[in-house]
């Protein structure tokens, strides 16, 4: 079988796409709501057309599925947006965006692709859409309008144990169409041995942030090392550079070591404007572990207070008290983003994307790695796959 084509619904910014060229897999048509994002995957995916728009609406539903019918693509690959079911999220059930997957499920049923792969947060097993005007989960949703025609193979995976330097748990379900002689099934767990942060980032240069609001002269009295360090870090990478944070969060983090959070501290603890101490969960001002995989990454993952964020850092000084002071009181950079995220590290990140869109793209991604593992199951097993499309009428 020649290479296998398909369309990306939902498709961000093209983070899960990333490595699919090296096992000869190619997106041909991609739909996209943000207009950033879709101009940012139009920049890393030239050669793919990007239909930008809701596909709630009528004609840009239709649009797609044209589209795609005279691409006659094989698969399809869809990631609804997550943040009604995500446990960083509001976890609420009657979010819209939890609807959307009767989109892609539509798709689906018009276009009867050969492969289907649909992802999301493990939480998305426990949501409940409508369907005929009753609650339903939506596992059962899926499997009652695609059973008759697909195989479904549907489990939760933990892309740790798959070769990404993450903690970062997703529910997949994998069809096939039930007229194909092959099934796809998941890749066996991996016995090599799980790659941490220290495998994954160790070796990078320290970094000290910017302090949001500081001239230069005032950061080099915080932080007297810190042009040297920027420097050391842009020989790496343009994009292994300093995140900015607000002076009050980088302080309690200077007092805070590897796997602990600033909340647990009794003396350097997070404070409102005011002074007051910020009571919160326990993963929020958290340093991550050295020796474990990055906690998962999420849209938020430049926030100081947001959830398990903060490099683990090093103890690497005292202060007159003789008190500890540890490194890197900050987030990740972008490119150890990209490296926690199995992402390209030369990928090409358009220039007049800023920080935000960047990092809240990367955040609502799976792990290229992953999806690339996922597929080679198909590509492995091409010369057995006869290519059959079905044109509805």
């Amino acid at each position: 079988m020649n290479k296998l084509k398909g369309l990306s619904l939902f498709a961000n910014i093209g983070v899960a796409e990333a490595l699919l060229e090296e096992i000869g897999v190619e997106v041909k048509i991609a739909n996209e709501l943000d207009e950033r994002r879709a101009r940012f995957y139009k920049h890393l995916y030239p050669e793919t057309e990007m239909i930008t728009g809701d596909i709630t609406r009528e004609e840009v539903y239709y649009e797609i599925i044209n589209k795609a019918k005279e691409a006659e693509i094989d698969f399809i690959m869809a990631t609804p947006p997550c943040q009604g079911m995500s446990t960083v999220g509001k976890k609420d059930p009657t979010d819209p965006r939890n609807q959307l997957i009767s989109y892609a499920l539509k798709a689906i049923i018009d276009l009867k692709p050969m492969f289907v792969l649909l992802e999301n947060v493990p939480r998305q097993n426990k949501t409940k859409v409508r369907f005929n005007d009753k609650e339903i989960l939506i596992p059962d949703f899926i499997k009652s309008l695609l059973s008759s025609d697909y195989h479904i193979n549907d489990t939760v995976l933990n892309v740790a144990d798959f070769g990404v330097p993450q903690n970062r748990e997703r529910s997949i379900f994998l069809l096939t169409r039930k007229d194909i002689k092959f099934i796809w099934e998941f890749p066996e767990k991996e016995n090599s041995p799980i790659i941490t942060l220290e495998d994954a980032i160790g070796h990078l240069p320290s970094l000290d942030p910017l302090i949001q609001g500081y001239k230069m002269e005032e950061i080099l009295k915080v932080f007297p090392d810190f042009l040297n360090k920027k420097k050391e870090g842009e020989a790496v990478s343009k994009w292994h550079t300093p995140p900015k944070h607000k002076i009050r969060h980088i302080e309690v983090m200077m007092y805070t070591p590897e796997g602990k959070s600033a909340l647990e501290n009794d003396e350097f603890y997070p404070k409102k404007v005011s002074g007051e101490r910020i009571v919160g969960f326990k993963n929020t001002y958290k340093r991550q572990w050295w020796d474990k995989p990055a906690y998962t990454v999420t849209t938020y993952n430049g926030a100081v207070c947001s959830h398990d964020n903060v490099h683990p850092g090093r103890p690497v000084s005292a202060d007159k008290y003789g008190r500890t002071i540890y490194s890197d009181p900050r987030v990740l950079s972008i490119y150890e983003l990209l490296i926690v995220m199995s992402l390209p590290l030369n990928w090409n990140i358009p220039e007049w994307a800023d920080e935000s869109v960047i990092r809240h793209s990367i955040g609502e991604g799976i792990p290229p790695l992953m999806v690339k593992k996922l597929f080679r199951m198909i590509t492995n097993s091409s010369d057995k796959i006869e290519r059959r499309h079905i044109v509805n009428v």
